[in-house]
């Protein structure tokens, strides 16, 4: 049975990307508009007074006239089981894992903690308004079977794979190259594509897996047509430095991946800030992209991530939180810190650049591009309402905005999941502020 439902509101939303087509080419606005949905996808959108006269007189129309439309956010690179320790405090990278996050991710063997924390993670993430995300488990099985059995409940389209990591960690949290592949050949036979969820195999960084754990990585990717690959790559010097000396035939980090046919359509790899041209080439050559964390990165005090130098080269690039080396679960508030990222570099970040990053930029790293990251007709039904009315500060700075483009960057400054008013996933309300 086909079921029509409508929400009027100001709806924004890309297009296009601004590198490729220009800001005022890359993004749609209705100041008036109607996003109306047919069961869960998209099945109109546009100026409210030319599309209401077409709609049958009973259709339940929802009015926000404070609210704005835009897609759901789409976070590149997040870690569920890092949700009860953001905020750990003092340490860079390597450190900052086997003191904080280790001991954290043992606790993931019991089935019945992982799918705990993954019901407060999924809320969390829905209370923000992000209805996708690239997902780290542990290196336990049934993490990831947890999550997934979670995400389920509420038909929600996430990508989650378990962590294969055979060497330089805890005893307690290695796997081994041949438990590592089976387990993660389990998990792909029973949950990639089923329903909305799909696997994504996931070394955790290089330096954490032997070379026979990522040629099974590799032969795996190669078994399965459309299977993700998530994994870190050039986020600290230190580990940098450390990459090199467990590889020393690799040319630099990214060549590691390389070596093992790790690199595709399909690959993402978190930060990729310290980077050199070649690896840039090799990102663009093979369509992998790369997950630009800004809280992370300047809260475990690793760097600036070069977006325009990425852009030049053509290397598809989403926004990721990195719960818990990031700092919020807000895309709003990561983009506020992408904003200060670009301009410590001497660049302006247009707020509907930021809008794509969150959005269609993410889904197009993701290849998701036909099914989210924008309200085109036919695509899934995955969008969420800001509130221009959330907080007082949120009112009175709205009050003076000239136009979109400064309506975004407001929200995206000085907003937070209080603007979230209600998050929407394949047409159904999964949140409500």
């Amino acid at each position: 049975m086909s079921l029509l439902k409508a929400w009027r509101a100001a709806i924004v939303h890309c297009i296009a990307d601004p590198k490729e087509v220009g800001i005022e080419n890359a993004y749609e606005y209705f100041a008036d508009g109607l996003l109306v949905t047919e069961n869960d996808k998209i099945h109109a959108i546009g100026h409210a007074d030319k599309l209401l006269p077409k709609l049958p007189k009973d259709i339940e129309i929802e009015h926000h006239p404070d609210g704005i439309i835009t897609p759901g956010f789409i976070d590149t690179h997040i870690h569920y089981p890092q949700t009860d320790m953001i905020g750990s405090y003092g340490e860079q990278l390597l450190t900052w894992l086997n003191t904080y996050t280790f001991p954290e991710e043992s606790k993931f063997s019991d089935k019945q903690h992982a799918r705990e924390v993954a019901e407060r993670f999924l809320a969390e993430l829905l209370r923000n308004g992000t209805t996708t995300a690239l997902v780290f488990g542990t290196v336990h099985k049934v993490s990831v079977e947890a999550f997934f059995e979670a995400c389920e409940v509420q038909n929600l389209r996430m990508i989650c794979g378990k962590v294969m990591m055979d060497r330089n960690a805890p005893d307690y949290l290695t796997d081994t190259p041949e438990t590592s592949y089976e387990d993660s050949k389990a998990l792909i036979d029973a949950w990639h594509n089923k329903g909305r969820l799909h696997y994504a195999i996931t070394p955790r960084f290089a330096p954490t897996s032997s070379d026979e754990q990522l040629q099974l990585a590799g032969k795996l990717l190669g078994e399965y047509e459309d299977v993700y690959l998530h994994t870190h790559l050039s986020e600290n010097k230190d580990e940098c430095a450390w990459v090199q000396e467990l590889f020393p035939q690799s040319r630099h980090y990214l060549d590691v991946y390389d070596q093992h046919q790790l690199l595709s359509e399909r690959s993402v790899f978190a930060h990729g800030i310290h980077l050199c041209d070649h690896e840039y080439h090799r990102l663009h050559e093979t369509g992998s992209a790369i997950a630009f964390c800004p809280t992370s990165n300047l809260f475990i005090g690793s760097g600036l991530f070069r977006l325009s130098e990425a852009e030049k080269q053509q290397v598809n690039v989403g926004l990721g939180t990195d719960v818990g080396g990031g700092t919020s679960f807000s895309m709003l508030q990561t983009m506020n810190e992408a904003y200060k990222v670009i301009q410590l570099q001497n660049e302006n970040l247009n707020p509907i650049k930021s809008l794509y990053l969150a959005t269609l930029g993410g889904a197009k790293a993701l290849r998701l591009e036909d099914k989210i990251g924008n309200l085109a007709v036919g695509t899934e039904a995955d969008f969420i309402i800001l509130d221009k009315k959330a907080t007082p500060l949120l009112t009175s700075r709205l009050a003076l905005s000239k136009n979109i483009e400064e309506t975004l960057f407001v929200f995206m400054t000085i907003g937070d999941d209080r603007a979230i008013k209600a998050t929407y996933s394949a047409g159904q309300c999964v949140h409500q502020r």
